[in-house]
C-alpha cells in the first residue's frame, strides 16, 4: 500500500480499487467451489486415483490465494479503522505470514500444475504401465515432497523477501516451469499421433486414447487460466521490486486491485472446469447436492 500510496505521486493513473462487496464475495465462493471438490473426492471412492489427488493438491492452492487476499484485505480495513498499526512488530509478523501464504498458493498452483502435466503425459505414452507406473502410494509421496518444499521455501522467501537474491530466482521460477510445462505439452501433443497408430490395434484402444487427450485438453485449460489470472499480480512484484520510481510501472501498479482480484478468479474458474469437464466429478455433485444414495 505504501508503493501504491506513492505511485499516485508519480503518475497521473488513477488507483483502481475493487469494492470490498466483490471482492469478498469472489474470495467466498472460491473457498467453497474448492471445497466442494475435496470433499466430492473424499466421499466418491472412484475418485481416489493420482489424478483426482493432484486436482485435490491445486484446489488446495487454489483456496489458499482466495483465503490469502482475504485476509490481506481484512488486515488493510483494520489499519485504515485503526485497530491496527502499519509498522507494528504483530502487524509485521502477521504480514509475513500472508507472504507466506501468497508464496505457498503460487508455488503449490504451479507444482501441481507440473505434476499433472506429468500424470497425463504418462497416461498417454506408459498407457499399459501408467498403474505400474504412477501408483497411489507414489502420488502421495509426490505431493508430500512437494508441499513440504512449497511450504519451507515459502517461509524463507517471506523472511528475505527484501533481499534481490531472494526475489530473482522466485520470479525466475514462474516463468521456467510454466516454459517446463509447455514444452511438455508440445512433446505430447507431437507424438500423440503417432503413439495412437501404435495402440490401435489393441481393443477399446480410441476410447482410451480420446480419453487421454480429453484429460491433456482440460489440462491445458488449466494453464491458460492459471498465466490469465497469476502473470499480472507476478508482473506486479516485479516492478515493485525493481522499478517502483518509473512512471510506467506506477500507472500499472495501480491496478494491483484487479491483479489480486484475478487471482480469485481463478481459484472459482478452475471447479468449473473439474465439473464440466470430469462427468465423475458431475454425478458426484448431483449425489451431494440432492442427498441421493
Amino acid at each position: 500500500e505504501n508503493i501504491s500510496d506513492f505511485s499516485l505521486n508519480i503518475t497521473d493513473c488513477t488507483q483502481v480499487v475493487v469494492p470490498e462487496e466483490v471482492f469478498f464475495t469472489v474470495a467466498a465462493a472460491g473457498i467453497l467451489e474448492n471445497l466442494l471438490i475435496l470433499i466430492a473426492v473424499v466421499r466418491n471412492k472412484n475418485l481416489h486415483l493420482p489424478m483426482y489427488f493432484f486436482i485435490c493438491s491445486l484446489a488446495i492452492s487454489d483456496m489458499l490465494g482466495s483465503l490469502y487476499k482475504t485476509l490481506e484485505n481484512i488486515f488493510i480495513i483494520l489499519c485504515k479503522m485503526g485497530y491496527l498499526t502499519r509498522h507494528g512488530d504483530f502487524e509485521k509478523k502477521l504480514d509475513d505470514a500472508m507472504d507466506s501464504m501468497f508464496i505457498l498458493s503460487l508455488l503449490g498452483s504451479i507444482f501441481s500444475l507440473l505434476t499433472i502435466a506429468a500424470d497425463r503425459y504418462i497416461t498417454i505414452f506408459y498407457a499399459l504401465r501408467y498403474h505400474n507406473i504412477m501408483t497411489l502410494r507414489r502420488a502421495l509421496v509426490i505431493l508430500a515432497i512437494i508441499w513440504a518444499f512449497c511450504a519451507g521455501s515459502s517461509i524463507a522467501i517471506a523472511l528475505f523477501s527484501y533481499e534481490a537474491a531472494t526475489v530473482i530466482p522466485f520470479t525466475i521460477l514462474f516463468p521456467l516451469m510454466m516454459f517446463f510445462i509447455l514444452c511438455l505439452y508440445v512433446h505430447m501433443f507431437l507424438l500423440a499421433r503417432s503413439h495412437a497408430k501404435k495402440i490401435a490395434s489393441l481393443p477399446s484402444s480410441t476410447i482410451h486414447h480420446r480419453t487421454n487427450m480429453k484429460g491433456a485438453i482440460t489440462l491445458t485449460i488449466f494453464l491458460g487460466v492459471f498465466l490469465c489470472c497469476w502473470a499480472p499480480f507476478v508482473l506486479h512484484i516485479l516492478l515493485a521490486k525493481f522499478c517502483p520510481h518509473n512512471p510506467y510501472c506506477a500507472c500499472y501498479m495501480s491496478i494491483f486491485h484487479v491483479n489480486g482480484t484475478l487471482i480469485m478468479c481463478n481459484a472459482i474458474i478452475n471447479p468449473m472446469i473439474f465439473a464440466f469437464r470430469s462427468p465423475e466429478l458431475r454425478s458426484t455433485f448431483k449425489k451431494m447436492f440432492y442427498c441421493s444414495r
